[in-house]
């Protein structure tokens, strides 16, 4: 779990729903993302945090169901424990009852309090959410993992219901529902509460939007950068050309001036040599461009 998925987790944790069909929906959610209904007729969750297994075992209360450990093991490659709860009997028929998985989230559409629990469910039961980190090329990402493709097209309507589009890819043996839309993921952390995750996720993007516009302003620098070498050598060379051909010597005062201020400083931009002549950008302009219209004049009786 990543350090910002832990971060919007804690703050949803915080919200237990006081409805029982709000409760209804949050199981309903956990089932569809970390749960798990098997052909024998048991009902399960598996969790990688004590603290969200904790959360639901309260939801489970709530339907006067004691959910049992079947398993804890560790992973030693990713360094965490796999919490798996589950019910058996007439307790598993009454927590499936009350979640009405069968449905999908679907009853909760028209009730905008369990719609949010079940979208908060949906986060801590599957959910996670990356941000790009320094030089990462990566954008921001938050997804949800369902064990269906019907509960995540349904739960992709739960999220239109909160002015959220999900896009939905299969991954494996899991439908995951997704949103990469800077402007949306902030919308869910507002949605969702996640106030503090949210601070952290506005000073991100804020940071990232800065560097973003630092580095088109560099690369905009240095292409005119390079523009301007390109114009001062080839400046110079007709200069020279026309100083060889004895042309140049022919020229006005200010022009003369002029080429010679610019073989000087062959590396200054147009406003830095403007003001070593004492001159205006636009009067230089005018003057380097009558020296290249000499130099190609003089070309064409070659």
């Amino acid at each position: 779990m990543t350090n910002f998925t832990w971060e919007i987790k804690r703050e949803i944790l915080q919200h237990f729903p006081e409805r029982r069909k709000s409760a209804s929906a949050a199981v309903s959610a956990f089932l569809s993302t970390g749960g798990y209904v098997s052909v024998f007729g048991e009902v399960g969750f598996v969790s990688e945090n004590e603290r969200v297994a904790e959360y639901f075992l309260r939801l489970a209360e709530v339907f006067g169901v004691q959910m049992l450990v079947r398993e804890a093991t560790r992973d030693p490659k990713r360094k965490k424990d796999k919490l798996t709860f589950f019910a058996a009997g007439e307790e598993a028929r009454r927590l499936y009852s009350a979640a009405s998985p069968q449905a999908g989230g679907m009853l909760y559409l028209d009730d905008e309090d369990a719609a949010l629990f079940y979208l908060r469910a949906a986060f801590l039961g599957g959910g996670s959410c990356t941000l790009p980190g320094g030089n990462a090329k990566t954008g921001y990402h938050l997804e949800f993992e369902f064990s269906s493709r019907e509960t995540a097209e349904q739960f992709c309507e739960i999220l239109a219901t909160f002015e959220l589009i999900g896009k939905l890819v299969r991954r494996g043996d899991k439908h995951v529902v997704y949103l990469k839309s800077r402007e949306e993921i902030s919308d869910f952390l507002s949605v969702t509460g996640a106030k503090s995750a949210l601070k952290h996720f506005e000073e991100v993007s804020a940071a990232r939007e800065e560097s973003n516009y630092n580095n088109r302003k560099g690369n905009c620098d240095a292409g005119n950068a390079d523009k301007a070498a390109i114009a001062s050598a080839a400046q110079i060379r007709a200069i020279r050309a026309l100083e060889a051909a004895g042309v140049l010597q022919t020229l006005s005062d200010p022009l003369k001036e002029t080429a010679k201020a610019r073989i000087g400083y062959p590396t200054l931009f147009l406003q830095e040599l403007a003001e070593q002549l004492g001159i205006s950008k636009s009067c230089l302009n005018h003057r380097l461009r009558k020296l290249m219209q000499i130099y190609k004049e003089k070309e064409k009786k070659l």
